[in-house]
């Protein structure tokens, strides 16, 4: 988990802050990690790397949200209560906003049990009751991953709101992620879609 004041959620939502700074005694994320940020959804790291206080710089500061260095380095030492100079390491840590997180707990469970595969199983023929989507609109987005809802929507034929729509139902059940662009298969998706094919036999 990486946590934020209120103040950087605007910024870390929109993609106008993506770089901050953690005095840690050593990595609390990893490259490629994914973690939540209540209440906005789930933060992408990029990069990580060790930086003495001497090598921020005002750019640096700005993508991290504050109007100046100074004004980061006196936040980082107010935040931790410790002295700081110009010879102080930190972690540098570049990241981006990875979707709004519906029901990200639910989404990021990758060992459902066998109850909860045959929940999710009625629940997908309820929705099918009216003509089936389900399967196909799963496949397609396992197939199509981080793709404009709109071109997803083109080939299956269908009005880009309905599709969303739907495709909204799919991640209240923990089976699909959103993003800037497009969705994915959740790791319980991925769970769920594993369960569903035969088995191979040697």
């Amino acid at each position: 988990m990486l946590l934020f004041q209120k103040r950087f959620h605007e910024g870390l939502t929109s993609g106008a802050i993506t770089l901050t700074f953690r005095r840690w005694d050593k990595p609390h994320v990893k490259v490629g990690g994914r973690y939540r940020c209540h209440p906005i959804g789930v933060l992408e790291v990029d990069r990580i790397e060790r930086v003495r206080v001497s090598e921020i710089t005002e750019d640096d500061a700005a993508r991290a949200g504050f109007d100046s260095r100074d004004a980061l380095v006196d936040y980082v030492r107010t935040a931790r209560d410790a002295a700081l100079d110009e010879r102080s390491e930190l972690y540098r840590i570049e990241l981006h906003h990875g979707g709004d997180g519906d029901r990200v707990t639910l989404a990021l469970e990758a060992e459902p049990t066998p109850e909860e595969i045959a929940t999710i199983r009625a629940k997908l023929a309820r929705m099918d009751e009216g003509g089936a989507w389900t399967a196909r609109t799963l496949a397609l987005i396992e197939k199509n991953p981080r793709v404009a809802a709109s071109q997803l929507a083109k080939k299956l034929g269908r009005e880009t709101l309905p599709f969303k729509v739907d495709v909204r139902k799919l991640k209240k059940l923990g089976l699909t992620q959103s993003f800037e662009v497009g969705y994915e298969i959740s790791p319980r998706g991925r769970a769920y879609l594993a369960a569903k094919r035969p088995r191979r036999t040697r």
